[in-house]
């Protein structure tokens, strides 16, 4: 597993979608990807059975091993524990953050869905190591998403000590909206894996991610590149 697990991991967070992802197969897709820059993956496949799940999974940590890029398996802990994958992310409807800790140990990591300050809370105290929030904007894909301000997001950034990373519809012509919300980067699936140029677009994403992350010296530098 990744040992240096911290916040900048979510600076530019890539969220698989093979139904709205450009040209290239899926493997190329998220090779260019994190050519591009994103700092973490997360393996989103709802509805496929498991066994693919986990082979899927493996190839997909090939790949992330090479960039030393955490990969987050989506919903299932069982199947992100035997492809060897770094972390799970769960909703509210999944299984509960303190069951998984206890079930996947100290240095398993584990996202969870967050659109309140309340829920926000609960994770962090049953041992979540970073809130997935939104949808901040509509989302492409999930239309029935619930929608949350920024104002809002910057509350919940607010009443947790743990990392946040917002989602939902992010795109480099909306992004800017969320400086000082206190986000530690943007999670994205349109706007990456959608795009013509997936490697072009990570690149430009995380350029922006910088910038309203305000992530010091590490942000200076990309500006000069």
């Amino acid at each position: 597993m990744i040992v240096n697990w911290n916040k900048e991991r979510l600076l530019l967070y890539g969220v698989t979608d093979r139904k709205g992802a450009g040209s290239g197969s899926f493997y190329e897709q998220i090779e260019a990807a994190l050519r591009g820059g994103a700092t973490m993956i997360q393996l989103r496949e709802k509805g496929m059975a498991q066994p693919e799940l986990i082979e899927t999974a493996r190839r997909v940590k090939a790949l992330c091993r090479r960039w030393e890029v955490p990969l987050i398996v989506n919903d299932d802990a069982e199947a992100a524990l035997a492809a060897g994958a770094d972390g799970v992310h769960v909703g509210a409807e999944d299984a509960p953050v303190a069951a998984l800790r206890q079930r996947c140990g100290a240095g398993f990591i584990i996202g969870a869905t967050a659109k309140t300050v309340e829920q926000a809370r609960a994770a962090e105290a049953a041992g979540a190591d970073y809130l997935g929030v939104g949808a901040v904007f509509p989302s492409p894909t999930k239309k029935g998403a619930i929608r949350i301000t920024v104002e809002q997001l910057k509350e919940i950034c607010g009443s947790v000590t743990i990392p946040v990373v917002a989602i939902g519809g992010i795109s480099l012509e909306n992004v800017a909206l969320l400086r000082g919300s206190g986000v530690a980067g943007i999670a994205v699936v349109s706007a990456l894996f959608g795009a013509a140029d997936i490697g072009a677009a990570a690149a430009a994403l995380k350029k922006e991610a910088l910038r309203i992350t305000g992530s010091g010296a590490q942000a200076r530098k990309e500006e000069k590149e």
